[in-house]
């Protein structure tokens, strides 16, 4: 359970994080155009340096996911289903025929 939580955990940080990305502005603009008049929000140096924080936090707990994931899944794969088996059964086998009983 808690590995399907941290799958859609890491889901919601790839979404946000590209997001984050594409709103930086670049040499290109790039969709940081769309940015408008939110420069006076975060301060005088705009959202360039609020961006720049929030993409390196959502960053680094992508990455911390990303291990943390691989270590959960890597600890599981050291089980098997052939382990968890029953061994005992209570179905007999059928006897087969006796020479005697075919003729």
């Amino acid at each position: 359970m808690t590995a399907s939580f941290l799958l859609m955990v890491q889901i919601v940080l790839v979404v946000v994080l590209v997001i984050a990305v594409l709103l930086q502005k670049s040499s290109s603009i790039g969709l940081g155009a769309y940015s408008g008049s939110n420069d006076s929000v975060f301060g005088a140096k705009g959202p360039s340096s609020f961006l720049a924080k929030t993409t390196f936090l959502i960053g680094f707990l992508f990455v911390a996911n990303t291990i943390t994931l691989g270590y959960m899944y890597s600890t599981s794969a050291n089980e098997s289903v052939v382990d968890n088996m029953i061994e005992t059964t209570n179905v007999v086998a059928p006897t087969a025929p006796t020479p005697e009983t075919t003729k």
